[in-house]
């Protein structure tokens, strides 16, 4: 009996199954300030105790990228260490913050499965809750990912896709309990830009660019205790179809994120992730660039403090973005685009 984990292949998944990932992770100040090194996040709330305690909270919660990469990071091993790509998000939606000391869980529900034509590969959907030691939502979300089967001609059972919603109601978005915007210091966050100052259709370039070193992006992934084989194995990768390692497509999102504080300072709090595309690949050596459109601006019932903004953000490799480069009418992207992220933000309102 063999001992050790080779994950699972495509035709391991069955429809319904539940999976409850290994290790626990009790988070530490340590692990925000490691992000902080590897992204150069510059968000006022993730970043001083002082000025979120103001708003009312407890201390300054983890990036919520930084969450999102600690509940990714356990569902590799079991869903995605076999996979050749991961495809898409859904129905992402942030739950109560996370803080120091906390202790994050995970868990899966598969909820789809398609076989692809060639035999070889199938897309297994995922929905997966993470938890705190009190085990209150912190996130839940849905991705889609490519699998390599270990048998091509494996039985595999009749297709099913789940149907995701387009994008998370405001109705369903998150406000931290004791969170209050209304002696908001704007000054100390770095930009004088609030809510109302934001329109839909509007495009921010956030001008600044982050070139990726080889070291970074590992220890990033090892950070989230992210397994996947291709973030770290030059020596089978180099056999691979693209001779070395690929940076995991998270970095680039949580790089973007961090790059759109020149632009959107003040959206301190991810709430959801509508959907999210890693459009190509990425290599140590790109320099990573990225841009916004507002979609849509949302007042929050029973909240004056506080709105939602819808964005998308484009990241580029090696392209400024003074030009928007994204996708056209009929879906094809810019060759320099490498993410496509659409997400709720909350940013304060003048009251």
């Amino acid at each position: 009996m063999t001992k050790t984990n080779p994950g699972n292949f495509f035709e391991d998944f069955t429809l319904g199954q539940e999976i409850h990932h290994a290790t626990p992770r009790t988070v530490a100040s340590g692990d925000t300030a490691l992000y902080i090194a590897l992204t150069g996040s510059r968000f006022a709330l993730h970043s001083a105790d002082t000025f979120a305690q103001a708003l009312g909270l407890e201390a300054a919660p983890l990036d919520d990228f930084l969450v999102f990469h600690m509940v990714f990071g356990k569902t590799v091993p079991d869903i995605s260490l076999n996979a050749v790509a991961n495809l898409g998000y859904a129905a992402g939606r942030f739950g109560v913050p996370v803080y120091p000391g906390d202790t994050v869980a995970t868990k899966s529900t598969v909820i789809g499965l398609k076989e692809n034509s060639n035999r070889q590969t199938g897309t297994v959907y995922v929905r997966s809750i993470g938890t705190n030691q009190r085990g209150e939502t912190v996130l839940d979300y849905c991705r889609w990912v490519m699998v390599r089967k270990r048998d091509p001609e494996a039985a595999v059972p009749a297709a099913s896709v789940p149907n995701l919603p387009e994008a998370v109601r405001v109705a369903d978005l998150a406000v931290p309990v004791h969170l209050n915007l209304n002696d908001y210091d704007a000054v100390a966050a770095g930009s004088p830009h609030l809510w109302e100052d934001y329109k839909a259709g509007e495009r921010i370039d956030h001008v600044d660019g982050m070139t990726i070193e080889e070291a970074e992006h590992a220890l990033a992934t090892r950070l989230y205790q992210n397994t996947a084989k291709v973030h770290f194995n030059q020596h089978t990768e180099s056999q691979g179809r693209f001779g070395k390692r690929l940076i995991y497509g998270g970095h680039i999102i949580s790089l973007a994120r961090a790059l759109s504080f020149n632009g959107l300072a003040n959206a301190i709090r991810v709430a959801a992730i509508n959907g999210g595309r890693h459009v190509a690949p990425t290599f140590a050596g790109d320099t990573i660039y990225a841009w916004t459109e507002v979609v849509e601006t949302k007042a929050l019932t029973a909240r004056h403090d506080v709105g939602a903004l819808r964005l998308r953000t484009f990241a580029t490799k090696d392209r400024p973005c003074a030009d928007f480069p994204g996708a056209s009418a009929d879906g094809k992207y810019d060759p320099s685009v490498v993410l496509d992220l659409d997400y709720w933000v909350l940013m304060p309102r003048r009251g």
